[in-house]
């Protein structure tokens, strides 16, 4: 990676879960009971959720906890009794704004800087919405200047988290005071269907819910701990494929269509994506790819000829988490993160990758700068 005069880097990253942790074991078992007057989808439910890669996730719903006879999530809940979309936002807004907290103050903490340092915030979900948002109630919060630069990103999906890194690398590229706060919150599971349909019970095989922020500015030089320096920032979008990825609000939740060809589209298209970019370079040691589920990485990792240890970091996260959404990519930079400071890595370019709906992939190069010191610091999961 070509590297800049100003060297805008990830400074610091913070994640947060919720407290009730949903074992894909007992999951599946749940959604069994509820399927048990539809044979032909309840067989199918219980492959694709051993298959997805998923052993645990995270919700803010603790009814989803519950015995399928007694939650309204549940296929066959009747409609009446199935939570409206005012009922999930009112859960949302209750919820996230500790989980986006969390996150925040783990991330400011990691890059070594001062609240009232930070300049710009960028907040980014595309699982709710309310007024006055998250970016204000940050300011108060972490103790923010009134006078912050306050950009929310709504409703842009998975790849929403690395389009907002690449905007704050370009502001933070136009001012070496710039300070910028990105915090992703997404809570998915308060989107979950009581549907026998495949494409929704495939979409609560692996949504999990989550915050992830992280700051980014001109890094500290050289006594700085290990992190990661961003270079250019790309986007793709393929509009024929646009009804394969929808997200549509409805009257109860949001109703989210994946294609099953997804996987295969994206393994076909992003590989002569990728070279057009790179125009010759070798390719890069380091990828942060967002796991969108198990069938992306692995097409992925073949048509652009990956190493399992080159997709662990996007497993790990996918296996211990799910589908955070836009959080994702930044749990994947801290998992890939902390990897490379465990094995006092050299110094290696990467790219970070996250697709979405449009179909859209964005895109960053980054750059992994060892530590000189070798102190370790532990991975920052918070609970709120």
């Amino acid at each position: 990676m070509e590297q800049t005069a100003s060297k805008v880097a990830l400074l610091g990253i913070g994640t947060s879960v919720p407290a009730y942790r949903i074992e894909q074991i007992e999951a599946a078992q749940r959604l069994t009971d509820a399927l048990k007057d539809h044979p032909d989808s309840m067989r199918w439910a219980k492959r694709i959720f051993k298959q997805c890669a998923v052993e645990t996730r995270y919700t803010c719903e603790p009814e989803l906890l519950k015995p399928a006879a007694q939650c309204r999530y549940s296929p066959g809940t009747p409609e009446e009794d199935v939570p409206t979309t005012a009922e999930r936002m009112a859960v949302y807004k209750r919820e996230s704004v500790p989980l986006g907290i969390a996150a925040a103050r783990q991330a400011i903490s990691d890059a070594g800087v001062s609240p009232s340092h930070i300049t710009h915030v960028i907040t980014v979900s595309c699982t709710g919405q309310f007024l006055p948002g998250l970016d204000s109630l940050l300011v108060g919060a972490l103790g923010l200047s009134p006078g912050v630069l306050r950009i929310p990103l709504n409703f842009l999906g998975c790849a929403a988290g690395l389009k907002a890194i690449g905007l704050s690398r370009r502001i933070a590229a136009s001012s070496p005071r710039a300070a910028v706060l990105v915090v992703c919150v997404e809570l998915c599971t308060l989107h979950l269907q009581s549907s026998v349909r495949r494409e929704d019970l495939y979409a609560a095989s692996f949504f999990g819910d989550g915050a992830a922020a992280c700051v980014i500015g001109h890094s500290g030089g050289e006594g700085s701990e290990g992190e990661f320096e961003l270079g250019e920032d790309r986007s793709a979008l393929v509009s024929d494929y646009a009804g394969e990825m929808v997200w549509e609000v409805g009257d109860r939740g949001f109703d989210l269509y994946l294609s099953p060809g997804i996987p295969r589209i994206i393994g076909e298209w992003m590989p002569r994506n990728i070279q057009d970019w790179l125009q010759g370079e070798e390719s890069p040691r380091l990828w942060a790819i967002h796991p969108g589920g198990k069938g992306i990485v692995d097409a992925l990792q073949s048509s652009l000829g990956l190493t399992e240890e080159q997709t662990a970091a996007s497993r790990a996260v996918l296996r211990d988490y799910g589908n955070l959404s836009s959080a994702t990519i930044l749990f994947v930079l801290q998992e890939l993160r902390q990897r490379l400071r465990e094995q006092e890595a050299e110094a290696a370019d990467g790219i970070a990758i996250a697709f979405g709906p449009g179909l859209t992939a964005e895109m960053i190069r980054i750059r992994y700068k060892p530590a000189l010191s070798a102190r370790k610091r532990p991975l920052n999961n918070a609970y709120a």
